[in-house]
């Protein structure tokens, strides 16, 4: 049962060598690799195992892992533990839909299109939005692109963003202004929130836009009619918001509160967490920006027999409009995680939204108060929360981890690589699958480190 699954042997490489007229690979590779960066020795590998030996060692170092399935999750910044329905999976497994890459001869995918649109127009109806797209790659790259969009609608490259807005899509957002010139303003938190005065200051006639979170990264519901506001003060400014959509069951939509766009992580939409991926973001705009959206937008029709059908409306990427007025180099989209986001949505219905909702923001606050009234621990930030919250401890987070750990729980995100002086403090997040017996379970531990 030992066999080589490699594609080159000794026949095959002297075949080689001769149809190129060399006598050697060292001839072949001398050519273009400096013999100064060459490997030379032999590599350390072990010895060849068969195929029953490779997946007996494979299941092995596999199995040291444990799946968040088999902890009691408390991890949040953006990709959370939330139940996905069983139909979900159903519908995600049938075949027309998991081997389809993406409808280049768009017309012939009429259930691709159909289930797109679909997803369209639930995105719409959740955030209050008048138009969506197809979906983006992630939460991070759906806010780059807005920003990009922004710059590009208003003619203005300065972008004012708060320091409450996801670290890592702000860490994205910079490696896109870095290629194209934008200047990004970060404006500090106060007490958790956006710091208005700073950003009132900070906002001027060169603004393309300002962007939040809300909830925030600290998990704080912050008032976003008092920063809508402070758009008046730009020329053309414009408001980017970054939604939890999961909130919007019990908060103000963006459409609500004059916002330009809408966008945010769909993975709480029955996506798995998958190790952080894929998942897909969801990306909605006002009716007069369509024509800047990136990625593309499914819209419905007649056919010449008057049936319903579904076409490719828009897509503005350089692979089908000039290149000089694409608005986005997003080729795809995530098709099948949006059917995932779709089918949920679907599932669930406006009373579902509203049922995990309402036990996502009351099992946080449980165990925000249980936790606050533990020796050694506070809550430093005073705003209402949906289901994540900040926790400032006495002693480092590597050490509450590794008690949690053994304990069965991931007890949430440490803050500090991402704040300045937030050393022993951690992102606590509450979905609706956590139990009473789970959170007190948990505080105990908290209690006991």
């Amino acid at each position: 049962m030992n066999h080589q699954f490699l594609p080159n042997n000794e026949e095959s490489r002297r075949e080689m060598l001769e149809s190129l007229g060399l006598s050697s690979i060292e001839e072949l590779f001398g050519c273009c690799i400096p013999e100064n960066v060459r490997f030379k020795g032999s590599l350390d590998l072990p010895k060849p195992l068969s195929e029953l030996e490779a997946r007996r060692l494979l299941t092995q170092i596999a199995n040291v892992n444990k799946p968040v399935s088999q902890m009691v999750s408390f991890l949040g910044g953006g990709v959370a533990d939330h139940y996905i329905p069983a139909a979900v999976d159903h519908i995600l497994s049938r075949s027309e839909f998991y081997t389809a890459y993406t409808p280049y001869q768009a017309e012939v995918s009429q259930g691709t299109l159909q289930n797109i649109f679909e997803f369209q127009s639930l995105i719409c109806m959740l955030t209050g939005m008048d138009v969506a797209n197809a979906s983006m790659y992630d939460g991070a790259s759906a806010l780059a692109e807005a920003v990009l969009m922004a710059s590009s609608a208003t003619r203005q490259d300065k972008i004012v963003i708060s320091q409450t807005v996801n670290p890592q899509y702000r860490e994205t957002v910079q490696t896109y202004a870095d290629a194209t010139g934008l200047e990004i303003v970060e404006i500090p938190h106060k007490d958790g929130q956006t710091d208005l005065d700073a950003m009132e200051k900070a906002i001027d006639d060169k603004t393309a836009a300002i962007a939040i979170q809300n909830p925030n990264f600290f998990g704080i519901i912050e008032d976003p009619f008092p920063i809508s506001k402070l758009k008046e003060k730009g020329k053309k400014t414009l408001l980017i918001s970054v939604v939890d959509p999961l909130s919007l069951g019990v908060i103000v939509p963006p459409g609500d509160y004059d916002c330009d766009i809408a966008l945010g992580e769909g993975q709480p939409l029955g996506n798995p967490i998958s190790f952080g991926g894929p998942h897909l973001g969801f990306f909605a705009a006002k009716e007069n920006l369509i024509r800047r959206m990136p990625g593309r937008l499914i819209g419905q029709t007649k056919d010449v027999d008057g049936k319903r059908g579904f076409v490719m409306t828009l897509q503005t990427r350089e692979q089908h409009i000039r290149r000089h007025r694409a608005t986005s180099n997003i080729c795809t989209n995530q098709a099948l995680n949006a059917l995932g986001a779709a089918s949920y949505l679907n599932l669930m219905g406006k009373e579902g939204i509203q049922e995990v909702a309402q036990q996502c923001l009351q099992k946080a606050n449980y165990l925000k108060d249980k936790i606050e009234a533990l020796p050694g621990y506070s809550i430093p930030f005073n705003g209402p929360v949906f289901k994540e919250f900040a926790v400032k401890a006495n002693r480092p987070f590597e050490e509450i981890q590794k008690v949690l750990v053994e304990k069965g729980f991931l007890p949430g995100i440490h803050l500090q690589p991402y704040y300045d002086g937030m050393d022993d403090w951690f992102l606590v997040c509450v979905t609706e699958k956590r139990t009473r017996e789970e959170m007190d379970r948990f505080a105990a531990g908290l209690e006991g480190v």
